[in-house]
């Protein structure tokens, strides 16, 4: 794993060899180049962290080279600008360009590894919130069940080891989650995580996108490159064809690979992490997965499990996302009733963790009043009308706490009772031997409606 790699573009040789010096001491990555020529060279190489530009140089200045950067794709990293003969209009245009900071020669030690390292954290959270579409959900996997611990104790065993992980689970489970709390225990975690969805593989332009290109003087750093150093996760792996297997397959390989256009290769540094919702084995039986390539994704196996396998965690996880969306978000904070938390504890999650944060959101927004309770639940569900099926038997019900194996019982119980009544409570009261006023409180906090049943 590799320190973040710096280029500092100056052509006083004394300010060039003593930046060096004084970066390469604080345990950087430091490669120095005189002029604009040099410094294209340099980039084309290896893709920077960071870009220390002098303004003033012989032949081209740092702006213009700024410039060409930022019109030949953009800029795939931070740039600091140096000068000593700075102006206000000169610091304003190299920010209008994507510079930044602006720091002004003679250079001190404080001024430059401070802005050196605001600039690095500050691309590091750019790409992490990126990553995660503009949202900071949990930075780890929220429950206190037994499974949730033993999921978690995985995942820190996992960090500590620089092996490919292959996360398994239902859509919805959170798989991306994981391989970010993975990777933010590992000795990678000051360094990028990239995610590409497997399914962008099959598009024109993926080869350029994963690998990168390069035209002429413009090079454009594909996504390996951008993970040099950290983590490269490949989201719903099974999703591509053959080909796109085989590009893949050639580029992780040595970690070495030609850019789309290129002559020299380049070293990219990365710890793979992939997810599926697929059975990748059942996937090589039929043809439609590379062995060889499974089994290089596959040397550490990591499964997300369902939320139906940690329902006693869904009350924590409504007050989460309750207390997210309402700091996150400003939406009103809504208390959801304890009624309302058994019927979300009964409901089968077919879109699991994801399905119950979207279901929070619109609870917060639709309701008006200061709790939440069964009927808005179930609407929100658009269950109104549907028949409430008799709900299976836990496979763990034995390891659950009594209180909680109790209400799963007598869930299960009173919902079959209730189908051999036709929905009927009065008959129900009747057959079970309890009183109606008494029956009608356990089935609401069982989050059992007795018009769903016939």
């Amino acid at each position: 794993m590799s320190a973040p790699h710096i280029l500092v573009v100056d052509d006083e040789p004394d300010i060039r060899n003593l930046v060096q010096e004084i970066l390469s001491d604080e345990g950087y990555e430091v490669d120095v180049a005189a002029d604009a020529a040099s410094a294209r060279e340099s980039r084309r190489l290896r893709r920077p962290d960071l870009v220390l530009l002098d303004i003033w140089m012989p032949g081209e200045d740092g702006i213009s080279l700024l410039k060409e950067w930022q019109d030949g794709g953009g800029l795939t990293c931070p740039v600091i600008i140096m000068s000593g003969h700075g102006t206000v209009e000169t610091a304003v245009e190299a920010t209008r360009l994507g510079a930044f900071d602006f720091i002004e020669k003679p250079l001190t030690l404080a001024k430059l590894l401070l802005s050196v390292r605001r600039a690095l954290e500050a691309d590091q959270l750019q790409r992490e919130n990126l990553g995660l579409g503009g949202q900071s959900y949990a930075a780890e996997p929220i429950g206190s069940s037994a499974v949730m611990q033993q999921l978690r104790a995985q995942a820190r065993r996992i960090a500590q080891h620089d092996s490919w992980v292959l996360i398994t689970g239902e859509p919805g489970t959170g798989k991306e989650t994981i391989a970010r709390y993975v990777h933010s225990l590992s000795p990678r975690s000051d360094h990028p995580f990239v995610s590409m969805s497997a399914a962008a593989l099959a598009r024109e332009n993926s080869t350029s996108e994963l690998l990168g290109s390069e035209a002429g003087e413009a090079v454009h750093h594909g996504l390996l490159e951008q993970a040099s150093g950290g983590v490269f996760f490949l989201d719903e792996v099974a999703d591509m064809d053959l080909q796109a297997q085989g590009r893949l397959l050639n580029a992780l390989e040595g970690q070495s690979f030609l850019r789309v256009g290129g002559s020299q290769p380049v070293n990219a540094d990365v710890r793979v992490m992939a997810a599926t919702q697929h059975d990748l084995q059942q996937e090589v039986r039929a043809d439609r997965f590379r062995e060889d390539l499974y089994y290089r994704l596959n040397v550490v196996p990591l499964r997300v499990p369902s939320l139906r396998e940690h329902a006693e965690d869904i009350p924590e996880l409504l007050s989460y996302y309750a207390d997210f969306y309402c700091s996150r978000e400003g939406l009103p904070y809504r208390r959801f009733a304890i009624a309302a938390q058994n019927r979300l504890r009964h409901y089968s999650w077919p879109g699991n963790s994801r399905e119950l944060r979207n279901l929070v959101q619109r609870l917060l927004i639709m309701v008006t009043s200061e709790q939440i309770g069964v009927d808005e639940v179930e609407l929100a569900l658009g269950q109104r009308g549907e028949r409430t099926e008799e709900p299976r038997w836990r496979h763990n019900v034995f390891e659950l706490p009594l209180r909680e194996a109790r209400e799963e019982f007598e869930r299960s119980y009173l919902l079959h009772q209730l189908k051999q009544c036709r929905g009927s409570v009065s008959r129900l009261s009747q057959r079970v031997g309890m009183e109606r006023t008494h029956l009608y409180r356990k089935l609401r906090a069982l989050g059992i409606n007795p018009k769903e049943v016939d």
